[in-house]
């Protein structure tokens, strides 16, 4: 019964959690639209991205890693709140998505940011260097989330923190409809909050970001 329980906890933790997230991102086609919507300059007005950086008190000097940048989106708030002695690490897992960031950084001068090419199970974030990993609208895409946070812990500096941006599960949201909802997002807020304090983090706030959108900010235990 014994080598059964293994093999059956080793099956898990391989489990891919977010099938049905990430399967459209697979098409070079979806990945080109998509961009153009992250981009969009509506989206400033909407998801109020000034309001955000704003709640999380990000200090002149931090040193930040946006996960899931996409293109770039949250980029120009995190670097006017560390200024010019601070960094931001902007990391994906799509090749064309951090291109575009490439072509921002060169356009508008962004020295302090750099790009990082991840995969589904490492960031590939440098050890102890960050005080503050972010993502938004990401972790839901998580399809190895144990094994990923443990390496996003790694790359927090003690008593660093990291804060999870998501959409709520059970509240209705204006671009996705209910049964979309269901199937893209795994666990709810309180789901996503447990899973994550079990891999090494302490949740110290939890704020509405939109009517369908909540913040989880954690700490990192040691």
């Amino acid at each position: 019964m014994r080598w059964i329980l293994v093999f059956v906890l080793s099956a898990s933790l391989g489990a891919q959690v977010a099938t049905e997230a990430n399967e459209r991102y697979k098409s070079e086609e979806f990945r080109q639209n998509l961009a153009k919507g992250l981009d969009d300059p509506k989206r400033v007005e909407r998801d109020k991205p000034d309001r955000l950086v704003a709640e999380l008190n990000i200090q002149p000097g931090d040193v930040l890693a946006d996960i899931g940048s996409g293109v770039g989106f949250m980029i120009p708030f995190f670097l006017e709140a560390v200024g010019p002695e601070g960094k931001l690490y902007a990391e994906d897992i799509q090749q064309d998505f951090l291109d575009k960031i490439e072509e921002k950084k060169e356009a508008r001068g962004w020295s302090n940011v750099e790009t990082v090419l991840g995969d589904e199970r490492d960031p590939n974030l440098p050890a102890g260097a960050l005080d503050l990993a972010f993502m938004l609208d990401a972790y839901h895409h998580f399809n190895y989330p144990e094994e990923t946070l443990g390496h996003i812990r790694n790359a927090i500096k003690p008593g660093g923190r990291l804060v999870v941006v998501d959409f709520y599960r059970s509240r209705p949201h204006p671009r996705m409809s209910p049964e979309r909802l269901a199937g893209h997002i795994r666990k709810d807020r309180d789901g996503f909050a447990a899973e994550i304090q079990g891999a090494g983090f302490e949740l110290v706030r939890i704020f509405d970001q939109l009517p369908y959108q909540y913040a989880l900010v954690f700490r990192r235990v040691d």
